[in-house]
């Protein structure tokens, strides 16, 4: 049921959600999977996506833009949990409807549900992207690059770890609540990573490239964790992803971070995957820098845009 419907003339007409139907869900799941076909990338993150199927959550709305047919042409998404920054937003337009102001209309309609405080991230920066985010006034933000690099003929230092830590796989249901303290503490810098809850560490072991075999913790002799890197494989892609990797701010300077990049490493090559990814802030320098020294380069950029009010 429809929270709001707002009409905008040329016959179409958008309804925001707080929790879609399965039946929406599909298609919006659908929706973004064209995108995709035509784009190379899903416009909707990873977080977004578990978003959309997780139920209804405070903070978070769904706008559906449809034509006069009833036909879902496009998807936006406000991301409110944020407990800092202003609320964040994702959004596509059906390949086959596009230059026709519906992404405009869209756009509009999160401003108008936030108030004009919102974030916008365009994956891929395309131009049209760019445009939009000059014509309702929002100035660049964030830069956030994917880095890839081969993993054929991976060659790199034996992992040294600091005295007294030793390196071990994650244990679902017994290392959840230590697991969520030390992602806090590692990324408290960083909010939309460090805020993540019980619910979303949840959502992620139900997926089916859940695998804790690739989830390596680093812990102190008496049990503390103080490091761990998240490995992710892309199956249908061949990559194998660097996804979350973090070390306690206490444990930092000793090359625990080091360590743990290159056993995550040799684990996704060991998987036979080709290509190794990860995603790093372009004004995060000291990281660049590392992943660079690792033989990553950028393969593309993701930017989000804000208001300025």
């Amino acid at each position: 049921m429809s929270d709001a419907v707002e009409r905008t003339g040329m016959g179409r007409a958008i309804d925001v959600l707080r929790e879609p139907a399965p039946d929406v869900v599909r298609e919006v799941v659908q929706l973004i999977a064209e995108g995709a076909r035509t784009d190379g990338r899903e416009a909707v993150s990873e977080q977004g996506r578990l978003l959309l199927a997780g139920g209804a959550r405070e903070g978070v709305r769904h706008l559906l833009l449809r034509a006069a047919d009833g036909t879902l042409i496009g998807y936006a998404q406000i991301d409110g949990t944020d407990p800092v920054e202003a609320p964040s937003a994702e959004l596509l337009v059906h390949p086959a409807h596009r230059g026709r102001g519906h992404g405009r209309a869209l756009a509009q309609a999160l401003l108008r549900e936030t108030d004009r405080r919102l974030r916008v991230w365009a994956h891929g920066g395309g131009p049209a992207a760019r445009h939009l985010a000059q014509v309702l006034g929002m100035t660049l933000f964030r830069e956030l690059r994917q880095m890839r690099r081969p993993l054929a003929g991976l060659e790199l230092d034996e992992p040294r770890l600091p005295e007294g830590v030793t390196v071990r796989t994650f244990r679902p249901g017994e290392d959840d609540e230590a697991w969520l303290a030390a992602n806090a503490a590692a990324f408290a810098h960083h909010p939309e990573q460090g805020s993540l809850t019980q619910q979303d560490l949840d959502a992620r072991k139900a997926e089916p490239w859940f695998d804790p075999l690739g989830f390596f913790l680093a812990v102190r002799e008496d049990g503390r964790l103080v490091g761990f890197h998240w490995t992710k494989v892309h199956a249908g892609e061949g990559l194998g992803e660097v996804y979350v990797l973090g070390v306690d701010p206490q444990a930092q300077g000793g090359g625990l971070g080091k360590a743990l990049t290159a056993i995550g490493l040799r684990h996704l090559a060991s998987r036979g995957l080709p290509t190794a990814m990860l995603y790093v802030d372009a004004d995060n320098a000291p990281a660049v820098k590392v992943y660079e020294g690792l033989g990553f380069t950028t393969h593309e950029t993701d930017l989000m845009f804000r208001t300025e009010s």
